[in-house]
C-alpha cells in the first residue's frame, strides 16, 4: 500500500506475553510479541489457527478471554505508557474498536440495529437521542447499507451476513476510534461480499486516517490490505516486514510453507501442504518451534533462542541458506 508513516507510532507494544492456565503450569500463547503501528497504516497478523493471532489482537484492547491474562509487556499510546490491567480497558471506544469474525455473535439479537447504534453513539459521543438516531442513519449509509432508514428497524437475523458485517463496521466507526482491530472480518462471507467489505475498510481508513490491525489466515487478503505483515507461529513472531517483502520474498521457512500451500488457479501442480501438525503449546520443542516440521531443519535449530530471534525481522538464523536464490511468487487475488 506504500503509505508513509509519521515519526512516532500511534501504538507501540513491547514484549507482550499472554498465558492460560494448564495442567502442568501456565501456557504462554503469545510469547514476547512486539510491534508498532503508525496512524493510517495497517499491520497484518497471519499464521495457522492457534498461532496466537486473535489473542494478540484482543490483548491490545483488554479483551483476552478468561482464564487467560496478560502476564508481561508494555504498551505506549500517543507517547503515553499504559497499564494492561488499568488503562487499556478504559481505552476501548476512545482509542480502539473491534470488528469480530462473526457479526452474528457480536450483535445483540434481541435489539434492532438502530437501537444498538444509537446506544453506542449516546455513550461514546454524548449525543442526545434524536441526534444519535440521525448519526446512526448516517453511519449505515456511510457503510453502504441500502434503505438505511428501514434497516434501522431491522434485527440482526433479518440481515444477510454482509449486511451484518457492515453494521459491525458502523458500530466500530461510531466511537471515532483511532485504531481499528479486525479479527478475520471477511472469513464467513462469500467472495463478492468479502471484496466489498475490504474495499469499504480501505476507503474508510483513507477517509479517517485510522490505524488498523488486521488478523487473517488468507495471505491474498493480507497482501491486498496491509502495509506491514507479522507472521506468528506457536506464539512467536517468526517473520516481519513490509507486505510486499514478506509475500514476494519470504525468508522464514514457515512463511514460505504458508505461501506454498496457496493453490494456483492457473496451474495443475499439487499444492504443497505443511507436513505435520501445529505444536502443542504446552509442550513446545526446544529451540525453534517449527523445527519438527521444517524441511530445512538442522541440529542447531534446537538451540535457537526464540526470545531473541523473534525480535528480529526473521527468526530463522539459517533462512538465507535454505532460501537460496529462489523468488517466491506474489499472492494475487483472483476470482
Amino acid at each position: 500500500m506504500n503509505r508513509k508513516s509519521t515519526a512516532e507510532p500511534l501504538v507501540s507494544v513491547e514484549n507482550l506475553r499472554v498465558t492460560f492456565p494448564g495442567a502442568n503450569g501456565p501456557v504462554c500463547v503469545a510469547n514476547g510479541i512486539s510491534f508498532a503501528i503508525h496512524a493510517g497504516r495497517t499491520l497484518g497478523i497471519v499464521g495457522e489457527s492457534g498461532c496466537g493471532k486473535s489473542v494478540t489482537l484482543r490483548a491490545v484492547c483488554g479483551l483476552v478471554p478468561r482464564p487467560g491474562r496478560v502476564t508481561g509487556g508494555s504498551i505506549v499510546v500517543d507517547g503515553q505508557p499504559m497499564s494492561w490491567t488499568g488503562d487499556i480497558p478504559a481505552l476501548r471506544g476512545r482509542l480502539t474498536s473491534m470488528i469480530f469474525q462473526d457479526p452474528s455473535t457480536s450483535l445483540n439479537p434481541v435489539r434492532s440495529v438502530g437501537s444498538q447504534l444509537t446506544e453506542v453513539l449516546k455513550v461514546a459521543q454524548g449525543l442526545r437521542r434524536g441526534a444519535a438516531r440521525s448519526e446512526a442513519l448516517n453511519l449505515l449509509e456511510r457503510v453502504g447499507i441500502p434503505e438505511a432508514g428501514r434497516r434501522m428497524r431491522a434485527y440482526p437475523h433479518e440481515l444477510s451476513g454482509g449486511m451484518r458485517q457492515r453494521v459491525s463496521i458502523a458500530l466500530a466507526l461510531a466511537t471515532h476510534s483511532r485504531l481499528l482491530l479486525a479479527d478475520e472480518p471477511t472469513t464467513a462471507l462469500d467472495v463478492t461480499t468479502q471484496e466489498q467489505i475490504l474495499a469499504l475498510l480501505r476507503s474508510l481508513q483513507a477517509e479517517t486516517g485510522m490505524a488498523m490491525m488486521f488478523v487473517t489466515h488468507d495471505l491474498s487478503v493480507a497482501r491486498e490490505m496491509c502495509d506491514d505483515i507479522m507472521v506468528l507461529y506457536a506464539g512467536y513472531v517468526v517473520e516481519r516486514g513490509s507486505a510486499s517483502a514478506v509475500i514476494e520474498y519470504p525468508r522464514h521457512p514457515y512463511t514460505r510453507a504458508l505461501l506454498g500451500a496457496v493453490p494456483e488457479l492457473d496451474s495443475s501442480s499439487v499444492v504443497a501442504g505443511i507436513p505435520g501438525q501445529p505444536p502443542n503449546m504446552a509442550y513446545l520443542p526446544p529451540g525453534c518451534p517449527f523445527n519438527p516440521r521444517c524441511p530445512f531443519a538442522q541440529p542447531a535449530c534446537s538451540e535457537v533462542e526464540m526470545a531473541e530471534a523473534s525480535r528480529t525481522d526473521c527468526a530463522c538464523p539459517f533462512a538465507e541458506e535454505s532460501r537460496g536464490l529462489v523468488r517466491v511468487r506474489a499472492v494475487d487475488r483472483r476470482d
